[in-house]
């Protein structure tokens, strides 16, 4: 495989920390996506026929449109059952983090994460992981997290434990990060390795149509009046900049999950180069960022509000009152721009 090298020490600790049947825990981000669920549960199950005992820990119940995922309803939902989410971490042997690269990125769970006494794996393929992880599995080129998986389940040989469900929760993750395979970071190894999970019985269009078109009413309502009422187009240099307050949601029934997406919306008009979304939630203006060819919006982001991720899908959160968080952001956007001529 291509990352033989580049892997070969947290290959082999990882074989000798697996010698042996150990008591595993999985824990991902909160506010669990397609490849959060999918890498998770997907390793899980490997781990699984590798003679392990495995916990999968989510920070927070995700979205509805994921629950019909093999493995779901064994995972242990933090929001729901806190405590023996506290007990499996504390429990453990070896805890894997997945596709998250900063402890506090478990959000309720930072400090049973921290002071778990296991050994730590990170799997994950955001920039610049904190270094907390005794083995280190860091892929930033890589599409999705499962993407990684697949690879070190070839580099330890358990491709041949990986059955249709197996195969389908990965799939789910290389699915959703991708954006159905149309994402700048879709390259020709995670074709093969797509190509590879269909063989072992994955199914795509069952994949897309489980995760993108299971819709509620409200939730399409919501979409519709994101992009007649609160999106602006800046034609000029070429953004996009949706809002959502805290009363937009609550006027649609929100429920989590239901804005995933949103942000993409705004790169299907002609000549936007930069999409960008604020919702409101609590106290907290959530900022997302989506992005074309080499105009990198994960630094700005990092600068100005505590943001990170890759350089065309970032994210980060401002403080304070709605209003001000979005004027502040309009205010700064032109930076980007000036850093970033068309």
């Amino acid at each position: 495989m291509a990352r033989s090298t580049q892997w070969e020490g947290a290959r082999s600790a990882l074989a000798e920390a697996l010698a042996r049947p150990r008591r595993c825990a999985i824990i991902t981000h909160y506010n669990p996506d397609g490849d959060a669920m999918g890498s998770s549960l997907g390793l899980a199950g490997l781990l699984r026929t590798q003679g392990h005992s495995v916990e999968v820990v989510l920070p927070n119940t995700p979205p509805p449109n994921l629950h019909w995922m093999p493995g779901f309803e064994g995972a242990i939902k933090g929001d729901t059952d806190r405590a023996r989410a506290e007990v499996a971490l504390a429990g453990a042997e070896l805890v894997f983090c997945l596709d998250f690269n900063r402890q506090d990125r478990v959000g309720p769970l930072e400090d049973a994460l921290r002071a778990a006494a296991a050994g730590k794996v990170l799997i994950d393929h955001h920039l610049a992981p904190d270094t907390f992880a005794a083995i280190a599995f860091s892929d930033t080129s890589a599409c999705a997290t499962a993407q990684m998986v697949h690879d070190i389940a070839a580099e330890m040989g358990w491709l041949g434990e990986l059955d249709q469900d197996l195969a389908t929760c990965l799939l789910t993750g290389l699915i959703t990060d991708s954006g159905s395979f149309r994402f700048r970071s879709t390259t020709a190894h995670t074709l093969r390795v797509a190509a590879d999970l269909m063989d072992r019985g994955a199914v795509p269009d069952g994949i897309h149509a489980a995760v993108m078109d299971d819709n509620t009413e409200a939730r399409m309502r919501l979409m519709g009046f994101t992009l007649s009422e609160r999106m602006e187009v800046w034609p000029g240099p070429g953004a996009v900049v949706m809002h959502l307050s805290a009363a937009d949601l609550q006027r649609f029934d929100f429920q989590p999950g239901d804005t995933e997406g949103f942000v993409n919306l705004g790169l299907g008009i002609r000549g936007i180069r930069v999409s960008c979304i604020l919702i409101e939630r609590g106290d907290v203006v959530k900022i997302s960022m989506r992005s074309k060819g080499d105009l990198a919006v994960n630094g700005f982001l990092a600068a100005h509000f505590g943001g990170g991720g890759h350089a065309n899908a970032a994210g980060g959160q401002a403080r304070g009152p709605f209003t001000e968080a979005l004027a502040r952001f309009k205010a700064l956007l032109p930076e980007l721009f000036s850093a970033h001529p068309a």
